[in-house]
């Protein structure tokens, strides 16, 4: 990601926070997403520094005038700034559904997106059948529809839905634990998954969730997974930092330093 994209993610977060957004402008926002998905054209001219910012608001008025004020607002703000590449515009609008979708909606979802993740991971066919290329988009919708029905929020469903219909060859957990790091974000919260063989004790989560806000700053969320292969200790990862106080990586730090 360039730096150009990394302070249009900044500014369009920004947006959003001073704008009035509900779960239709969620919708709206991802909408806009696979309409510049799927219009190289258009991508390219919402992204060309060349054009003036004016330029390029009145390009959106045209393209999405049958969207509310509010998101068209939105889409202004973010093709107003500097984008590195059309994919990271795209990324980016997408993004901010997302976030849209956190806001509006009063459910915990990020701790909903980890459990769709669970029920993902241990169905291996669900998984195949979201990602693979065969299948229409429509489908896989209605699969998620009728999969959260009754267990996840709104808003929650309309992220995953979203996302399993544009996927962009990307794989189907990697988008939800994306999306579940930004709808935390949103939130001035920090997700942390916590691998132990026990559950732990609810004085034990408060003790945990201090010692890593005070390490990393702000709100976290914890997202406790039960995992025997942990042995004893606990695992923890915070986006790509892991730290790792299991007895079973102490045992294979020793297997390893004996084989050496």
């Amino acid at each position: 990601m360039g730096s150009a994209t990394t302070q249009a993610l900044a500014a369009s977060a920004s947006a959003l926070d001073a704008a009035p957004v509900d779960l239709d402008t969620a919708r709206e926002l991802f909408a806009a997403s696979r309409a510049v998905a799927g219009a190289p054209a258009l991508s390219g001219a919402l992204t060309d520094s060349a054009a003036t910012a004016e330029n390029r608001g009145a390009l959106v008025s045209r393209a999405f005038g049958a969207l509310s004020l509010v998101t068209r607002g939105l889409i202004a703000q973010v093709v107003s700034q500097r984008w590195s590449s059309g994919d990271d515009l795209v990324s980016g609008l997408e993004e901010l559904a997302i976030r849209a979708a956190a806001k509006a909606e009063a459910a915990d979802v990020e701790a909903e997106l980890f459990q769709v993740v669970r029920i993902i991971s241990a169905n291996p066919q669900l998984e195949l059948a979201l990602g693979s290329r065969l299948g229409g988009s429509a489908k896989k919708g209605e699969l998620i529809g009728s999969l959260l029905q009754g267990r996840a929020s709104e808003g929650t469903t309309l992220i995953v839905s979203s996302l399993v219909q544009q996927s962009r060859g990307r794989r189907v957990r990697a988008m939800l634990n994306r999306a579940m790091r930004i709808a935390a974000a949103q939130r001035g919260r920090t997700v942390a998954t916590v691998y132990t063989a026990a559950p732990l004790s609810p004085v034990q989560s408060e003790r945990l969730a201090s010692a890593l806000s005070n390490r990393y700053g702000g709100e976290i969320a914890l997202n406790p997974v039960i995992d025997p292969t942990v042995v004893g200790g606990i695992r923890i990862q915070v986006a790509d930092d892991v730290i790792d106080g299991s007895i079973s990586s102490r045992l294979a730090d020793l297997r390893q330093r004996l084989a050496g």
